[in-house]
């Protein structure tokens, strides 16, 4: 057969699918305006079934042609709205056009409910949504024409006639899955095309005979191998992420902190705070990031030098054309099926989170914290509209044939932190994870290149109650107690805050009146900043515009320390010493210099061997706290005390969280040698960038551009 038969046979194939849809919608307008009282379809003299059945199919069919014109232009324009506002504009500007073409139906006038006319538009979406997948799955050409649409057509340009020789790679990271969640979940089969990639059971049949699906391999024939890495003292996104993509997380101490030469609070997540760590990493070290050659960066905090760009936060602060971080959501729900399934789905996602949220009231579950509030659809929005976005995202960038993808999938992690790492909630997270990365592995089939896909964590989640839960006060609270500044009295009548106020009178050699405020010690100064990554905490005295030392805390607050140190929740303190440049203080008057932790860790013994380097290495940080605290850690169930309200936190040291994993195809080489251990996310970075270049050569990373070290 020629080229031209191919093409009219292809050209015949989507008129006969688009009749058919055209068909089926029509239908399903029919039954619906049968069932639904306020939804009727009247043809001109109000009475012949064949009129009506006429100006269903006219209405169906302007319905579907109004959505694939009209639709993108308003999808563009709705770029400016808070994408957690877009899902549930959907449904609305869904029901507005099949009120459009109802009203304006040459074969006949339509009535319709507002309110109905939104169920009515939102089944009739679904409906042709499902059956051009059903009859698209059919044809592997029509399969992949319909996914090439999530890619930017430019690209066809760029790719010429012939497909690229090199392999790519996918790096897709779950965010917050630990390597122990990771094992547990496979184990259980809650992870089936994970266990299979790992050689796991998942590819038996129930007698435990090998079997294929879906193109997978075998059981017992593994595909990847599973490495264990250990992150910073700062186990969070922020820390790991740019260390991971740009090599460096230099000056990273945790995911908030206090900047004393500019008075700002620097937080990961805040794109202007992004922007400035970006731009810091990259004048570290001289290069664009992992992602500079022919790279795609979707749904980070960092763009990694990639010139392909959706829901980065890096760029996100950014006005005009350069900023194309909003371009995932335009490239998704341009697709009206797209969007009312991820608002179907984002509807859904919120009614079981209160579901779930209720339950765990009504049982008095504990640990518990707050769920209610805006949460249900900031967790919706996570692990519903973030996940498909980005997952049509990399689709496309796979059948665009990129060569290096990297893409976080933060659902796991968002529930975790409320629900538990271990709890049910995050468990089903997983499993729909775990159906993510089967449609991607599908969809390299149909790629231009092979692809490697890499599997990792930017780190892991340990479980317990919060600090506030078990001790009566917050951090900010105890560390105001020490000061000897008022706090409220609720926290004044805990242990902990009776303790605190006990502890400054004996420093000061004064008494406190009963009854009366707090003694403020003289000399009226600014007042502490506390903040809280997960279970570590940081206390800043702005009005000192360096790095205060233990002598000079001591000689300001002589109760501070040692009240922090001996507080049972607290497991050690960091504070920088004018004797011994950096001293750990624990409970029952330990102190540690820092230069000898190797050799006597003393309150760092139960945070394992790699704890010393990593508290040496946030020591020497110019942004460092004046006071560096992190929770006590409680090895035998690997709980520790979030500063934040969490059930399932990270940030510091102690547990899970520490521990993320790293999954590549055998083919590579092995991240590490045998025996040793991956620390670090600068360290991941090199491995990651090896593998690059065992594939495209050793280019990789680029040169920073004059407008990346600008950003």
């Amino acid at each position: 057969m020629g080229v031209g038969d191919g093409r009219w046979r292809r050209v015949g194939s989507a008129v006969l699918r688009s009749i058919t849809v055209w068909a089926v919608s029509t239908v399903t307008m029919l039954v619906l305006a049968g069932i639904l009282p306020d939804f009727r379809i009247q043809s001109a003299d109000g009475e012949s079934a064949t009129r009506i059945t006429v100006a269903a199919a006219v209405g169906a069919g302007g319905f579907g042609l109004l959505s694939a014109l009209v639709w993108p232009l308003l999808v563009r324009a709705l770029l400016l709205v808070p994408a957690l506002v877009l899902g549930l504009l959907v449904f609305f500007l869904n029901g507005s056009l099949l009120l459009v073409v109802l009203r304006f139906n040459p074969s006949g006038r339509g009535e319709v409910a507002p309110e109905t006319a939104v169920v009515v538009a939102a089944v009739m979406s679904a409906v042709a949504s499902a059956t051009g997948a059903a009859l698209a799955v059919r044809d592997d050409d029509a399969y992949r024409r319909r996914l090439y649409r999530l890619a930017d057509r430019r690209r066809t340009e760029e790719l010429g006639e012939g497909e690229p020789s090199t392999p790519g790679t996918v790096f897709l990271q779950l965010d917050g899955v630990g390597h122990d969640v990771l094992l547990d979940a496979v184990g259980r089969g809650l992870m089936p095309t994970v266990a299979a990639w790992l050689g796991g059971s998942a590819g038996e049949d129930e007698g435990g005979r090998d079997s294929e699906r879906d193109g997978e391999r075998t059981a017992g024939r593994p595909t990847h191998r599973l490495t264990l890495w250990r992150t910073d003292w700062s186990s969070q996104t922020g820390a790991s992420q740019l260390g991971i993509l740009h090599g460096s997380n230099h000056d990273i101490p945790a995911f908030r902190w206090y900047e004393k030469e500019s008075g700002e609070v620097m937080v990961c997540n805040r794109p202007t705070s992004a922007a400035e760590l970006q731009r810091r990493a990259i004048e570290r070290t001289g290069d664009g990031g992992l992602l500079t050659l022919d790279g795609a960066s979707r749904g980070n905090l960092f763009s990694g030098g990639a010139d392909q760009l959706a829901l980065v936060l890096s760029v996100a602060a950014r006005r005009g054309k350069e900023n194309r971080s909003r371009a995932g959501y335009f490239a998704y729900f341009s697709d009206p099926a797209n969007a009312v399934r991820t608002a179907m789905s984002f509807v859904a996602d919120v009614g079981r989170e209160i579901g779930e949220s209720t339950r765990a009231r009504l049982s008095r579950q504990r640990p518990r914290v707050k769920r209610g509030g805006l949460y249900p659809f900031i967790r919706a929005f996570a692990t519903v509209v973030e996940r498909d976005v980005v997952v049509a995202a990399v689709i496309g960038d796979m059948l665009a044939g990129r060569a290096a993808v990297y893409a976080d999938l933060v659902a796991y992690d968002e529930v975790a932190h409320h629900s538990g790492p271990y709890s049910r909630d995050a468990e089903k997270v997983l499993g729909r994870l775990d159906r993510s990365l089967a449609l991607i592995a599908k969809v390299a089939e149909h790629a231009p290149r092979a692809y490697r896909i890499v599997v990792l964590s930017d780190h892991g989640q340990s479980p317990g109650e919060t600090f506030r839960a078990r001790y009566g006060l917050a951090l900010g609270e105890l560390v105001r107690a020490g000061c000897g500044l008022p706090v409220p009295r609720k926290a004044q009548r805990t242990h902990s805050g009776a303790e605190a106020r006990a502890a400054v009178r004996a420093a000061l050699h004064r008494p406190v009146e009963e009854g009366g405020e707090q003694h403020r010690p003289s000399g009226r100064r600014s007042e502490p900043i506390v903040l809280a990554s997960g279970n570590l905490g940081l206390v800043s005295f702005p009005d000192v515009p360096h790095r205060m030392s233990r002598e000079e805390i001591d000689e300001r607050h002589p109760a501070l320390l040692s009240t922090l140190a001996n507080h049972p929740g607290i497991g050690f303190v960091l504070v920088s010493s004018e004797r011994h440049g950096g001293l750990v203080l624990g409970a029952h008057g330990a102190e540690i210099p820092v230069d000898e932790l190797a050799e006597n860790p003393g309150p760092l013994a139960d945070f394992g061997p790699a704890a010393a380097a990593a508290v040496r290495r946030t020591h020497s940080f110019p942004h460092t706290a004046d006071i560096m605290v992190n929770s006590a850690y409680e090895p035998q169930d690997g709980e520790v005390l979030a500063f934040e309200e969490q059930i399932g936190s990270h940030g510091g040291l102690g547990g899970a969280q520490g521990e993320a994993f790293l999954m590549s195809p055998i083919e590579l080489s092995p991240p590490v040698e045998e025996g040793a251990e991956l620390v670090g996310a600068e360290q991941v970075h090199r491995v990651l960038r090896s593998w690059l270049r065992e594939a495209a050569g050793p280019q990789i990373p680029l040169p920073a551009r004059r407008d990346q070290r600008a950003a």
